[in-house]
């Protein structure tokens, strides 16, 4: 089913849906665009490309580093991985991860899973309470069809058991939970306490439609984050697994989960599980870092454990926004076209690396993002500042969760501007 859906995205038409590809493209099918090998920076003459801007690649070189680098990193720390799939919902990138080791892909809300399971992904982990009776219903019917399919999902109240309970009566397959631990006072969700954790792991055991599996959290939520309050709520994680298997709690499970790792700790992730002693049954230690695929030049450029452990080697920014310089009003001050709408800007604004000029590209040395409206980066130039109207600006970003989700087909270029392929994302 995977490869198959995975083949009718390349039949897909090129359109007016899709941003900044050639205009002449329009009509071809992705894979016949392509084949083309197209570049990203020379004009539409009969070789040329005819992108037009605002315009955002992926790197093929720093893509294929990433997808290998992590998964060289888990299994040298015997961690299993689910990327959070949220990142990118890319199902090409799905696939590639699963293909570089991944168990499955990790996912936030029904819509998502749906997305996977439509691409044919086969495990499922869901970072998330799910309490939607509809979706609930939906998923039964997924694990009733397909034996080969595995989901877990969060739990973090009475309640929620109850609501997911009743959703699921008469489900022919029961559901895997996790308990989910809150991270502390002002974290997100999950349970705050070990005792209100045993009387979830209670009511999941009082149902026939929900099955126990493990414990679950978010390190990332850990309230004024350094590494010891990190590895601190990471041992109490374990210390809860620890607990609720020596009360039996995991009796039905074929393997015990215990999860986390968002993409800023998971070396502490990695530190701590490695001290999970023997339980009852064998442990997957599932990790779930998720940014890691495109990484970025600004929030995981700073936060990546790598460099905190450089001898692990490290992650490189594989997006670029290329935008066209379209006014120079001042002669401190340029426009280009590119804005909220093509750009992530929640956590830092883009930065400018490059400026490309008459085939020739060069340091974007005096150019500053100073800010976004919806359709202009506001740029401030230095005297130095070598710019002109029609100059190309490639754009670093950051936080790869806000910059896939603004472009739903994304070239993928390698080094020279040769397009290789085209990533479609479903948001």
């Amino acid at each position: 089913m995977g490869t198959e859906a995975l083949t009718r995205l390349a039949e897909e038409h090129v359109d007016h849906r899709f941003k900044g590809l050639p205009p002449d493209a329009y009509g071809l099918t992705v894979a016949e665009l392509a084949a083309q090998r197209r570049n990203l920076f020379r004009d539409g003459d009969r070789d040329g490309g005819g992108f037009t801007t605002p315009v955002l690649a992926l790197s093929a070189e720093r893509l294929a580093h990433n997808l290998a680098l992590m998964e060289t990193y888990t299994a040298r720390h015997g961690l299993a991985f689910a990327p959070h799939g949220k990142t990118s919902m890319a199902p090409q990138l799905f696939h590639r991860q699963i293909e570089h080791g991944a168990w499955g892909i990790t996912l936030a809300v029904p819509h998502q899973v749906r997305v996977a399971r439509a691409f044919g992904i086969q495990r499922i982990f869901l970072a998330n309470e799910l309490v939607d009776a509809a979706a609930l219903r939906w998923i039964a019917a997924e694990l009733a069809a397909d034996p080969e399919f595995r989901l877990v999902a969060y739990v973090d109240s009475v309640r929620g058991v109850e609501l997911m309970d009743a959703a699921l009566a008469g489900a022919a397959r029961p559901v895997d939970v996790v308990i989910e631990l809150g991270a502390g006072d002002g974290a997100r969700t999950g349970v705050r306490t070990e005792a209100e954790a045993e009387q979830v792991a209670a009511a999941v055991a009082a149902v026939p439609t929900l099955r126990l599996v493990g414990v679950a959290g978010y390190e990332g939520e850990v309230p004024k984050a350094d590494p010891e309050r990190v590895r601190s709520y990471l041992r109490r994680l374990v210390e809860l697994a620890v607990g609720l298997d020596r009360a039996g709690r995991f009796g039905e499970a074929d393997e015990i989960v215990v999860s986390a790792g968002g993409s800023a700790w998971f070396d502490a992730v990695a530190d701590v599980f490695a001290g999970i002693p023997e339980l009852s049954g064998p442990v997957l230690k599932l990790l779930r870092s998720g940014a890691y695929v495109s990484h970025d030049d600004g929030h995981y450029r700073r936060l990546t454990p790598f460099g905190r452990v450089p001898e692990e080697g490290a992650l490189e920014p594989a997006f670029r926004l290329w935008a066209q310089v379209v006014s120079r009003p001042a002669p401190e001050q340029a426009f280009a076209n590119a804005g909220k709408r093509d750009a992530a800007h929640d956590l830092d604004l883009p930065t400018a690396q490059v400026v490309r000029r008459n085939g020739e590209e060069r340091p974007a040395a005096g150019i500053t993002v100073t800010g976004l409206s919806d359709q202009h980066t506001w740029l401030r130039t230095d005297p130095e500042a070598d710019v002109e109207v029609g100059d190309w600006i490639g754009f670093g970003l950051s936080h790869p969760c806000t910059s896939f989700d603004k472009w739903q087909l994304i070239p993928v270029a390698e080094a020279d501007g040769t397009v290789v392929d085209y990533i479609r994302t479903f948001f």
